[in-house]
C-alpha cells in the first residue's frame, strides 16, 4: 500500500513537472514567433500570443511587455468606442503587470504617470478622479515626471476644477510653483546639454553624429517646454493678475503677518508677476526680512529700491541675494536684475559678467544671451581698430543673439530678427574678399575681448 502511494505520488510530481515544462516550451516558442510578428510590424498576428504569454508566462521576458505596449498602442489608434475602451484598459492592466512583475526595470513613477495620461486622453473618471491620478504620480516620482503633455494636463485639470469651485484659487498658486519649477528644471538640463555644443558650432567645429543628435532632441525638447509653459501660463490667465493678488494678500496681511511660510509665498507671487508698487508688498517684504532674513526677502528689497531709484540700495540687496540664494532659477534671475543694472549704466563687462553668472545658473536663460548681443552690437564702433574689424563685431552678436533662440525657443522669433539685423551690419561677402579674410580670425578688443571667426565665402 505504502508503495503503491509512493508511486502515485510521484506520478503525480512527475505529471506537473512535465505540465510546466511544457508550459515553458509553449510560452518559448509562442514568444519567438510573437516577437518577431511585433518587429515586423505584423500587429495584429502577435495581439493574441503576446497576451498568452503575457498571462501564462508573464516573468518569461520584459520584451513581452514592451512588444505588447506597441502593439495596443496601434491598436489604439484605429479603434473607437467599447472597443478602445478595451484597448485602453487592457494597456492599463499591462503597465501595472509590468511593475508587478518587473519592478526593477520599470518606474513606478512613469507607470503611474502613463496610466494617468492615459485615463485623461480617454475621458476616463471624472475630473477629480483624472486629477487625483496625476497628483499622485507627480508625489510619488516626480523626478520620473517628465512629460510635457503631462505636466499641462495635471495643471489644468486644478484650473477646471477651480473655476468648478472644488478647489481654491491657492490651490491653483502652489500647483502652479511646482509645476513650472519642474518644467524650468526640465528646459536647464537640456539648455545645459547644448550649451556647449552651441559654442562648439559657433567656432566652426564640426559635431559628431551622437553630438549632433544630442542638439536636435535637445532643441524639440526644449520647444515642447516652452509651449508648454506658455500654455500654462495662458491656462493661469487673470488669476495670477495684481487686480487679484493684491486683494487677497491685503485681507489675510492682519491674520497672517508672522506666518513665514505664507509671506514667502506672497511676496514670491508678488514680485514674479512685478506687482511691487502696492504698500501690500513692501509689508509683505518688511515682515518677512524681519521674521527671517532670506536670499528672497533680500530680492523684494532689492525691488523696492529700484522702483524708488535707489539703484545703489538696489544693488546691495541683490548682491545679498545672489550669494544667499540656492535656487537656480531663482538665483539666475537675481543675477539678471544685477546685469540689467549694470547694463543701464553702460558697465558693459561688468553687465557681461553677471548675465554669465545668471547662466551658469540657469542655461535656458536666453535672455542673458540677447543682452549680451545687443551690449556687443552696440560697441562696435569702439572695440576695433579698422572698420572690417568693427563690422566684424556684428558677426559675434549675431552668435549670442543665435544661442538665445536655440535655449529658449520661446525667444526665436525675437532672436532671428537680432541674428538678421545684426548679420546685415555686418562685412558682406564683397568685404570679405575684397579684405582676403576668408576663415581667418578678428580679435575684438576692448571689454568684448573675443575673437570672431570670419566666415567662407
Amino acid at each position: 500500500m505504502k508503495t503503491k502511494f509512493i508511486l502515485l505520488l510521484s506520478g503525480l510530481l512527475l505529471s506537473s513537472g512535465l505540465v510546466k515544462a511544457q508550459s515553458n516550451v509553449d510560452c518559448t516558442t509562442k514568444a519567438a514567433l510573437a516577437y518577431d510578428d511585433a518587429k515586423a510590424k505584423r500587429y495584429e498576428q502577435a495581439y493574441a500570443p503576446l497576451m498568452e504569454v503575457k498571462e501564462k508566462c508573464p516573468t518569461y521576458s520584459l520584451a513581452t511587455f514592451q512588444y505588447l505596449d506597441r502593439v495596443l498602442k496601434d491598436k489604439m489608434s484605429k479603434a473607437e468606442g467599447a472597443d478602445k475602451a478595451k484597448l485602453v484598459q487592457e494597456t492599463i492592466d499591462l503597465m501595472n503587470d509590468r511593475l508587478k512583475y518587473f519592478p526593477a526595470k520599470t518606474s513606478a513613477g512613469e507607470v503611474q504617470g502613463d496610466i494617468a495620461m492615459l485615463k485623461y486622453d480617454n475621458g476616463i473618471g471624472t475630473k477629480e478622479e483624472q486629477f487625483a491620478a496625476f497628483d499622485a504620480a507627480f508625489k510619488a516620482d516626480k523626478e520620473s515626471f517628465t512629460s510635457a503633455r503631462a505636466l499641462y494636463a495635471y495643471f489644468s485639470l486644478l484650473v477646471d476644477l477651480q473655476d468648478e469651485g472644488k478647489r481654491s484659487l491657492e490651490d491653483v498658486f502652489e500647483n502652479y510653483d511646482e509645476v513650472i519649477s519642474k518644467v524650468e528644471e526640465e528646459e536647464n538640463k537640456m539648455a545645459e546639454f547644448l550649451a556647449p555644443l552651441l559654442v562648439k558650432q559657433d567656432a566652426g567645429e564640426e559635431l559628431s553624429a551622437k553630438e549632433a543628435q544630442l542638439v536636435a532632441n535637445s532643441e524639440i525638447n526644449l520647444k515642447a517646454y516652452s509651449t508648454v509653459k506658455s500654455s500654462i501660463n495662458g491656462k493661469l490667465g487673470q488669476r495670477a493678475d495684481c487686480d487679484n493678488l493684491i486683494p487677497l494678500y491685503n485681507k489675510d496681511f492682519a491674520e497672517r503677518k508672522t506666518d513665514v511660510a505664507w509671506l514667502k509665498i506672497a511676496s514670491g507671487r508678488l514680485s514674479a508677476k512685478d506687482c511691487t508698487e502696492d504698500p501690500i508688498f513692501f509689508k509683505l517684504s518688511e515682515a518677512l526680512h524681519t521674521a527671517e532674513p532670506s536670499a528672497k526677502s533680500a530680492l523684494y528689497l532689492g525691488q523696492l529700491a529700484d522702483a524708488k531709484g535707489n539703484s545703489s540700495q538696489a544693488m546691495k540687496y541683490y548682491n545679498e541675494s545672489a550669494e544667499l540664494e540656492t535656487n537656480p532659477s531663482d538665483k539666475s534671475r537675481v543675477y539678471m536684475k544685477l546685469a540689467d543694472n549694470y547694463k543701464r549704466k553702460g558697465s558693459y563687462g561688468q553687465a557681461r559678467n553677471y548675465y554669465n553668472k545668471a547662466l551658469a545658473a540657469k542655461p535656458s536663460a536666453g535672455r542673458a544671451y540677447l543682452q549680451i548681443a545687443d551690449m556687443v552690437a552696440k560697441s562696435a564702433n569702439n572695440c576695433g581698430q579698422t572698420t572690417f574689424d568693427k563690422r566684424a563685431v556684428y558677426w559675434l552678436a549675431a552668435e549670442y543673439a543665435s544661442r538665445a533662440g536655440r535655449v529658449d525657443p520661446s525667444l526665436s522669433s525675437v532672436a532671428n530678427q537680432s541674428v538678421a539685423a545684426y548679420k546685415g551690419r555686418a562685412p558682406q561677402k564683397s568685404d570679405i574678399f575684397q579684405e582676403g579674410k576668408e576663415g581667418q580670425s578678428v580679435r575684438i578688443g576692448c571689454w568684448i575681448g573675443e575673437t570672431v571667426r570670419v566666415p567662407s565665402l
